[in-house]
């Protein structure tokens, strides 16, 4: 008597489509849950080309902390086809780390548990995690990480910490490389840089500060040449003059402002990157006294200037504003409109943000206290 066939798990889709249109949007963990339904689908989602398809269609997702006794929690702030937004726990490290720069879903740490601050680097999609070279001479500083084109490593660029005659430059040094620091020069804008780096059109991007003038600067460091130059910002209003934030979408850079009392925000969109030319896409007011009012509901004592603002996508081609105020975090859309809100104890938003992947990466077991699933993942 015949065996009838098993059924699909897929419930007979073409395999194809079942891969690359179901497979390869799911979120990392959803993707690693679906590996053990059969070894079609974990060989099929195990391949380098589909992983880094994968990693194509993550989103952005800004990034915050949550402190508590004995360590941290990293967030991230998801607002994807959900009736609300939500704040997805993607790690949780112990309080002797910080968190420094983002690029291609790994995060670049300091850890100062070990007596002299170092750097780290780890993927918390994998949760693999591990500790770089002790850099000799000086403290260093992280102005940035990225994926350098012509050879494909990821690298990070640093600075002293405090102004040394003896390390007066900036440096370049690859994961899992055993070449010396790459010296490039001094850059005396650094102190002034006053943002996380921004990535766009293959060059990292910081605000200077500008205390006295309403025309924007920002540094630009080209990620394939490995050098810095200088470009126009917006020339904001007065009223709108104080930096907020720097932020890209869909490969345009973006710049918000406000004014002293935090009442106005302006976002600016760099219209032509080659000519320098920006526009003012939105200028709204932020709606402080409904903000006030949740916070004065809940005891949150709030007041102007105490807060952080962060522009991001917000899922569906627009873009969003999130407001820290105390222990709250509220989404504001560009009518100036409260969409949504959340309130954590000891919640801190950053301005970096994780695009999670599973491409696997060589460097990581050539690297030191290799680690995976383990402390500082708790």
């Amino acid at each position: 008597m015949a065996t009838a066939a098993a059924t699909p798990p897929h419930g007979g889709l073409p395999e194809e489509v079942v891969v690359w249109e179901i497979l390869v949007r799911l979120p990392p963990k959803s993707l690693l849950r679906c590996r053990a339904v059969c070894r079609a689908w974990r060989s099929a989602t195990s391949a380098r080309d589909f992983l880094a398809a994968h990693h194509a269609r993550q989103p952005n997702l800004p990034i915050a902390f949550q402190e508590y006794h004995g360590g941290q929690s990293l967030l991230a702030f998801d607002n994807r086809g959900a009736a609300a937004a939500q704040l997805q726990p993607v790690a949780r490290l112990d309080d002797d780390s910080s968190l420094e720069a983002s690029c291609d879903g790994l995060l670049l740490l300091t850890d100062y548990g070990r007596g002299v601050p170092r750097f780290c680097v780890c993927n918390p999609a994998t949760r693999q995690f591990a500790c770089l070279p002790t850099l000799s001479g000086f403290v260093p500083l992280a102005l940035g990480m990225y994926r350098h084109g012509p050879t494909g490593e990821y690298r990070v660029l640093v600075c002293p910490r405090d102004e040394d005659p003896a390390t007066d430059a900036c440096y370049i040094f690859a994961l899992g490389s055993v070449h010396p620091l790459k010296n490039i020069g001094w850059l005396p804008e650094v102190d002034e840089m006053c943002s996380s780096a921004v990535l766009s059109r293959g060059s990292l991007h910081w605000h200077l500060q500008q205390y006295e003038s309403a025309a924007k600067v920002i540094m630009a460091f080209d990620t394939t040449a490995e050098s810095f130059r200088r470009m126009r910002g917006p020339v904001v209003p007065s009223s709108d003059g104080l930096f907020a934030g720097m932020f890209e979408m869909d490969g345009i850079l973006g710049v918000a402002c406000s004014n002293d009392k935090d009442k106005i925000i302006g976002i600016w969109m760099m219209q032509d990157y080659e000519s320098e030319i920006w526009t003012l896409k939105y200028r709204f007011e932020l709606p402080f006294e409904e903000i006030k009012m949740q916070c004065d509901m809940r005891q949150v004592r709030v007041k102007h200037g105490d807060m952080l603002i962060v522009v991001v996508p917000d899922g569906n081609g627009e873009l969003l504003v999130l407001s820290r105020f105390g222990n709250g975090l509220f989404q504001i859309n560009m009518d100036g409109k409260l969409v949504g809100s959340f309130y954590r104890e000891d919640l801190c938003l950053t301005q970096l943000q994780l695009k999670q992947t599973l491409v696997p990466h060589t460097f990581f077991p050539a690297l030191e206290s290799y680690v995976v699933n383990a402390p500082p993942f708790i």
